[in-house]
Protein backbone atom coordinates (compact mmCIF):
# COMPACT_ATOMS: atom_id res chain seq x y z
CA UNK A 1 0.00 0.00 0.00
CA UNK A 2 1.38 3.80 -0.68
CA UNK A 3 2.46 5.59 2.26
CA UNK A 4 -0.49 7.75 3.41
CA UNK A 5 -0.46 10.89 5.64
CA UNK A 6 -2.09 8.84 8.04
CA UNK A 7 1.02 6.23 8.27
CA UNK A 8 2.93 9.12 9.32
CA UNK A 9 0.79 9.88 12.22
CA UNK A 10 0.75 6.62 13.28
CA UNK A 11 4.51 6.35 13.43
CA UNK A 12 4.40 9.87 14.84
CA UNK A 13 6.67 11.39 12.37
CA UNK A 14 3.42 13.98 11.89
CA UNK A 15 1.23 15.30 14.74
CA UNK A 16 -1.90 14.91 15.56
CA UNK A 17 -4.81 16.12 18.20
CA UNK A 18 -4.88 12.42 19.57
CA UNK A 19 -8.32 11.85 21.21
CA UNK A 20 -7.31 8.15 21.35
CA UNK A 21 -5.05 5.54 21.22
CA UNK A 22 -4.97 1.23 21.83
CA UNK A 23 -2.68 -1.11 19.84
CA UNK A 24 -4.99 -1.18 16.89
CA UNK A 25 -6.67 2.04 16.57
CA UNK A 26 -6.16 6.07 16.74
CA UNK A 27 -8.70 8.26 16.70
CA UNK A 28 -7.67 12.34 16.33
CA UNK A 29 -9.06 15.65 15.33
CA UNK A 30 -9.49 16.40 11.50
CA UNK A 31 -7.15 19.38 10.86
CA UNK A 32 -10.13 20.28 7.86
CA UNK A 33 -12.93 19.88 10.33
CA UNK A 34 -16.62 20.30 8.43
CA UNK A 35 -17.64 20.78 12.82
CA UNK A 36 -15.98 21.25 15.99
CA UNK A 37 -15.33 17.89 17.06
CA UNK A 38 -14.68 16.19 13.69
CA UNK A 39 -12.77 13.35 14.61
CA UNK A 40 -10.93 10.67 12.86
CA UNK A 41 -10.64 7.30 13.71
CA UNK A 42 -7.86 5.06 11.88
CA UNK A 43 -6.80 1.54 12.12
CA UNK A 44 -3.24 1.22 12.25
CA UNK A 45 -3.66 -1.76 10.63
CA UNK A 46 -3.12 0.00 6.63
CA UNK A 47 -5.29 -0.95 4.21
CA UNK A 48 -6.74 1.51 1.30
CA UNK A 49 -10.77 0.63 1.50
CA UNK A 50 -12.94 -0.97 3.92
CA UNK A 51 -13.11 -4.28 1.93
CA UNK A 52 -9.34 -4.83 2.17
CA UNK A 53 -9.24 -4.79 6.22
CA UNK A 54 -8.29 -7.62 7.97
CA UNK A 55 -11.27 -8.95 10.08
CA UNK A 56 -9.30 -8.85 13.51
CA UNK A 57 -8.89 -4.45 12.62
CA UNK A 58 -12.30 -4.16 11.73
CA UNK A 59 -13.15 -5.71 15.04
CA UNK A 60 -11.15 -3.49 17.15
CA UNK A 61 -12.38 -0.11 15.30
CA UNK A 62 -15.81 -1.60 15.74
CA UNK A 63 -15.25 -2.02 19.52
CA UNK A 64 -13.92 1.44 19.96
CA UNK A 65 -15.97 3.51 17.36
CA UNK A 66 -18.82 3.75 19.64
CA UNK A 67 -17.16 4.91 22.72
CA UNK A 68 -15.60 7.58 20.86
CA UNK A 69 -18.67 8.86 19.70
CA UNK A 70 -20.11 9.38 23.04
CA UNK A 71 -16.82 11.20 23.74
CA UNK A 72 -16.73 13.80 21.21
CA UNK A 73 -21.05 14.54 21.99
CA UNK A 74 -19.89 14.81 25.60
CA UNK A 75 -16.92 17.44 24.73
CA UNK A 76 -18.70 19.20 22.10
CA UNK A 77 -22.44 19.58 23.46
CA UNK A 78 -23.93 18.22 20.19
CA UNK A 79 -26.60 15.44 20.58
CA UNK A 80 -26.67 14.70 16.89
CA UNK A 81 -24.06 13.14 14.33
CA UNK A 82 -22.80 11.65 11.49
CA UNK A 83 -20.49 8.41 10.53
CA UNK A 84 -18.92 8.75 7.49
CA UNK A 85 -16.59 6.08 6.22
CA UNK A 86 -15.68 6.70 2.42
CA UNK A 87 -13.74 3.94 -0.23
CA UNK A 88 -12.29 4.76 -3.33
CA UNK A 89 -11.99 8.45 -5.20
CA UNK A 90 -15.68 8.29 -6.68
CA UNK A 91 -16.78 7.50 -3.37
CA UNK A 92 -15.10 10.83 -2.48
CA UNK A 93 -12.22 9.29 -0.56
CA UNK A 94 -8.89 11.44 -0.73
CA UNK A 95 -6.83 9.37 1.82
CA UNK A 96 -6.38 5.67 0.57
CA UNK A 97 -6.15 4.84 4.13
CA UNK A 98 -9.15 3.01 5.77
CA UNK A 99 -10.77 6.36 8.20
CA UNK A 100 -14.05 7.02 9.66
CA UNK A 101 -15.18 10.56 10.36
CA UNK A 102 -17.54 10.97 13.51
CA UNK A 103 -19.07 14.71 12.29
CA UNK A 104 -21.09 16.44 14.97
CA UNK A 105 -23.91 18.31 14.04
CA UNK A 106 -24.74 20.68 16.42
CA UNK A 107 -27.23 22.95 14.05
CA UNK A 108 -28.84 22.10 10.45
CA UNK A 109 -26.03 24.44 9.30
CA UNK A 110 -22.75 22.98 10.66
CA UNK A 111 -21.65 19.38 9.91
CA UNK A 112 -22.02 16.79 7.05
CA UNK A 113 -24.44 17.92 4.47
CA UNK A 114 -25.74 15.30 2.19
CA UNK A 115 -28.27 14.84 -0.85
CA UNK A 116 -29.34 11.43 -0.63
CA UNK A 117 -31.33 10.71 -4.62
CA UNK A 118 -33.47 7.83 -3.70
CA UNK A 119 -35.34 5.43 -6.39
CA UNK A 120 -38.19 2.82 -5.82
CA UNK A 121 -36.35 -0.87 -5.64
CA UNK A 122 -37.00 -3.63 -8.19
CA UNK A 123 -38.12 -6.23 -6.09
CA UNK A 124 -37.57 -9.06 -8.43
CA UNK A 125 -34.23 -7.91 -8.89
CA UNK A 126 -33.72 -7.26 -5.15
CA UNK A 127 -34.23 -10.75 -4.21
CA UNK A 128 -31.80 -11.93 -7.03
CA UNK A 129 -28.91 -9.78 -5.70
CA UNK A 130 -29.56 -10.09 -2.25
CA UNK A 131 -28.88 -14.24 -3.25
CA UNK A 132 -25.78 -12.94 -4.67
CA UNK A 133 -24.51 -11.16 -2.05
CA UNK A 134 -25.68 -13.59 0.73
CA UNK A 135 -23.63 -16.26 -1.56
CA UNK A 136 -20.55 -14.21 -1.73
CA UNK A 137 -20.52 -13.55 2.27
CA UNK A 138 -21.05 -17.64 2.34
CA UNK A 139 -19.21 -18.64 -0.14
Amino acid sequence: MAETIFSKIIRGEMPCHKVYEDQHVLAFLDIFPLSEGHTLVIPKEAAPTLDKLSDDAAAAIGRVLPRICRAVLEATGAKEFNVLQNNGPMAHQAVFHVHFHIIPKPNEHDGLGIAWPTSPIDHEAAEALAAEIADAING
